[in-house]
């Protein structure tokens, strides 16, 4: 288990070497907003991949409320953190975004707006779990929030389809027209953040597995 972990870890670093190279030098500069635009590249990358914990979260959660196995649970709790913190990022990097884009930091977009309340759902989720001291009850409670709070993903994804909106729907058909190298630029920053992810979730998890087996010798 440490041979793959450790293996995962050094796809990650080299993945995002590889991804930094690919945002700042190989795509090229856009035309309109110039340099800025750049931080496209990880503001997208950290969306899909915190939008794919939050499915981890939903899909374990669904298992324990199926069969009560606590290691589902682990991975659950482990993913919606690190969602979490990606999220954070995506509400960091817009408004750096947005700034020189729209000449606001912030407006109440659907899709900005949808995201905020996203991540208020799973801080949520996390402060519910600190909570909560008997294990069944906790991932029971938890296990409900995580497939409840997933309602809002879809909700974020389609707003710009569903609402007026001044965010940009860069993921379209035929790429949105990004130029192609822009395109591949961004699938190697999402593989790259994805590779991230794993090995993040790996030690979150065996963090949650360790300290569970504390929290039975203590008791």
């Amino acid at each position: 288990m440490n041979r793959i972990m450790k293996s995962v870890d050094i796809l990650a670093i080299v993945g995002i070497i590889i991804a930094l190279y690919f945002a700042f030098i190989y795509a090229p500069t856009e035309a309109v907003m110039g340099a800025v635009q750049r931080i496209f590249y990880f503001h997208v990358s950290s969306a899909w991949i915190a939008f794919f914990a939050f499915f981890v979260t939903f899909i374990c959660s669904i298992v324990v409320l199926i069969n009560n196995n606590l290691f589902y649970d682990d991975i659950a709790e482990s993913s919606a953190e690190i969602g979490v913190i990606f999220c954070t990022v995506v509400l960091i990097t817009g408004p750096i975004w947005a700034k020189p884009a729209w000449g606001k930091w912030w407006t109440w977009d659907p899709r900005l707006t949808t995201t905020l309340i996203l991540w208020f759902i799973y801080i949520g989720y996390i402060m519910l779990r600190k909570f909560v001291e008997e294990e069944d009850k906790k991932a029971k409670f938890a296990a409900a929030l995580g497939i409840i709070g997933f309602i809002d993903v879809p909700i974020v994804f389609l707003s710009i389809r569903w609402w007026r909106t001044i965010h940009p729907n860069v993921l379209q058909q035929g790429g949105g027209g990004l130029h192609p190298d822009m395109l591949t630029a961004l699938i190697v920053c999402v593989v790259a953040f994805t590779l991230l992810y794993i090995s993040m979730l790996m030690k979150r998890v065996n963090i949650g597995v360790l300290q569970r087996k504390i929290n039975l010798i203590k008791r």
